[in-house]
């Protein structure tokens, strides 16, 4: 999908009256440590029925702007300068209470996260009714018709039998569709649109935008998009502006941004964004290069650290295999994992529900083998199963020739020495009471490596492996970026030299800046060691730079593998296809030099 057309007055040359209109806006906050400003001098403007995206990493100030022009900054927050004018009323002037009513009826939202944001204790339809009653829009039975209505108009299927379901009846993709009729419930005509899709996967990703798109289009609202991801704007928005330490660096139309940007941390964004890192290999395919020159093309055109193509791993045929080793370091043949789920009542029967089905693959040592494929497919519970985290039902498991799970204790101790998991949520995964020093001591005390000195020369000699400095082995996991965070569980996945490094989802949380840095280092480190990685992923794009060889999943079963060229060159089966074509900015046409 390209971008939107641009308003027909605009088009046409005459220069609309902005429906949003930003000028020199300042947002501060008051902490313990004093006044920090989050927002300095950001100017922009929305015109009506024009889709506007918001580009940064974290902590940029870009949910700030945002929270500023609806009025939902926290309370230590306010703005300390410059003027909000939302169709021509000045907000900053008025006060909170012309934001207020303003919000809803006029400015609708749709926050990120649909979980936390939507009540867990009210029924989903009833929430719909509460906003409508709130904006005087309709009241009674009136409300619950119109409420049903909006979740159709969002693409919710049994609309309304879903309407008297709770949230957490609800997966991600239709809670974020509730989301979206609620913030379009009154008609309002700006829409904000906060990371609506960050944590779903591609497919499910782009239904919303799309239907997303729909909706704004058929009312004429405008949308302001915010997101880390340049390649989802420029593939959804009209206009782009791009956010760097609380400051407006650089706004102009999408595709011109894309092909031509001016700032320094475009740049680093363009070049960071996994899904045109994507597209730039398969143009310049499509152009006759073969693998290795369009990794070196991704290079060439991605700023300071390159992307993650250009440092894949040796093939096998290039690292030594001693002759008394199996090619393979894990191999899986036909395991099945069946889970009994309880019935509603308390003497009802059980069902069983099978999550992973005949499943069967190899990893070549000193490789990269990709799991993808949408939540639920099975590709985590292959990964617990390969961590033996998760007994199979039936099938096998090998590692380096000896078998998975039910073996004595000793042989359990060697088989988790050498092999590690790296999880989604570094913060999760963490314990928040430990230091960083302790967290990456702790595997090599529970495995007895080395004294107390020869453990803190590993725990250094880890954290330069990791691109961290020693003065963050004081800190918890909560004084830590999200990226920080994430290198400390690589250090902690390396500290007792595993051969395999089991990734579940490992950078699927993180900004595109701080997961191009992470998949750099991923693919460096196991160019030096020889590493094997088993690499899940809902998100090809991330895929497509960093895999040798892909398994592609539905409904948990393999429905296609291969190399990664193979898969994604020639995908065999549709939903392998779809699963690609999904990826934001697949049918951007970019310069092969930028």
């Amino acid at each position: 999908m390209t971008s939107r057309a641009v308003p027909s007055a605009a088009a046409a040359g005459a220069q609309p009256t902005p429906l949003l209109s930003l000028r020199d806006v300042e947002v501060t906050f008051t902490t313990e440590a004093g006044p920090a400003t989050a927002v300095r001098g950001a100017s922009f403007d929305v015109l009506p029925g024009e889709t506007v995206a918001i580009v940064g990493e974290s902590g940029s100030g870009k949910s700030t702007t945002a929270a500023a022009v609806i009025g939902l900054l926290a309370e230590n927050g306010r703005v300390t300068g410059g003027r909000i004018v939302f169709d021509g009323q000045e907000l900053t002037a008025q006060g909170a209470g012309t934001t207020s009513r303003l919000r809803g009826s006029d400015i609708g939202l749709v926050p990120q996260d649909p979980m936390s944001n939507l009540n867990p204790v009210m029924r989903v339809g009833a929430q719909i009714v509460e906003a409508l009653e709130d904006n005087g829009v309709a009241r009674g039975a009136a409300a619950r018709t119109r409420a049903v209505e909006l979740l159709e108009e969002a693409g919710l299927p049994d609309a309304a039998r879903r309407a008297q379901q709770y949230p957490h009846e609800f997966s991600g993709g239709m809670r974020q569709r509730a989301l979206i009729a609620m913030g379009l419930a009154c008609r309002p005509r700006l829409l904000i649109a906060d990371e609506p899709t960050s944590a779903l996967d591609v497919t499910v990703q782009r239904t919303i935008l799309d239907r997303l798109d729909e909706l704004t289009d058929e009312l004429g609202t405008a949308v302001l998009l915010i997101t880390h991801d340049l390649g989802l704007a420029a593939e959804r928005a009209d206009r782009i502006v791009v956010m760097y330490r609380g400051e407006v660096v650089e706004t102009g139309p999408a595709l011109e941004i894309l092909r031509s940007p001016q700032h320094e941390y475009t740049r680093r964004l363009l070049a960071a964004a996994p899904s045109l890192a994507s597209r730039r290999i398969q143009l310049a395919k499509q152009h006759g290069a073969d693998t290795e020159a369009a990794a070196d093309l991704v290079a060439m055109t991605g700023g300071h650290d390159g992307p993650v193509g250009a440092t894949r791993a040796a093939p096998v045929a290039d690292q030594p295999v001693a002759l008394d080793v199996p090619d393979h370091i894990v191999e899986v043949s036909h395991v099945t994992k069946v889970f009994s789920l309880r019935g509603k009542g308390l003497f009802s029967r059980g069902t069983d529900f099978t999550a992973v089905d005949d499943v069967s693959f190899a990893i070549p040592r000193g490789t990269t083998v990709a799991i993808v494929g949408e939540s639920g497919s099975g590709k985590s519970t292959v990964a617990r199963m390969m961590l033996d985290l998760l007994p199979a039902t039936s099938g096998e498991i090998r590692f380096d020739g000896e078998p998975v799970g039910g073996a004595d204790r000793a042989a359990q101790v060697r088989f988790r020495r050498r092999v590690q998991p790296i999880f989604q949520d570094p913060y999760a995964s963490l314990d928040p009471l430990y230091t960083v020093y302790r967290t990456i001591e702790e595997p090599l005390k529970a495995h007895g490596s080395g004294s107390a000195a020869e453990r803190r020369d590993r725990i250094h000699a880890l954290m330069a492996d990791v691109a961290l400095p020693p003065s963050l082995l004081r800190r918890y996991p909560a004084e830590l970026s999200g990226g920080q965070r994430q290198r400390v569980a690589i250090a902690r996945a390396l500290a007792l030299d595993p051969d395999l490094v089991v990734c579940d989802e490992a950078v699927s949380a993180l900004d595109v800046i701080v997961q191009s840095q992470i998949l750099h280092l991923l693919a460096e480190l196991q160019h030096r060691r020889g590493l094997s990685y088993l690499f899940i992923s809902h998100d090809l794009a991330v895929v497509r730079q960093i895999a040798d060889h892909v398994c592609v999943m539905e409904s948990g079963r393999i429905v296609e593998q291969g190399a990664a060229d193979d898969v994604f060159d020639h995908p065999q089966q549709e939903y392998t296809r779809m699963l690609i074509d999904a990826i934001p900015g697949a049918g951007l046409e970019l310069g092969l030099a930028g």
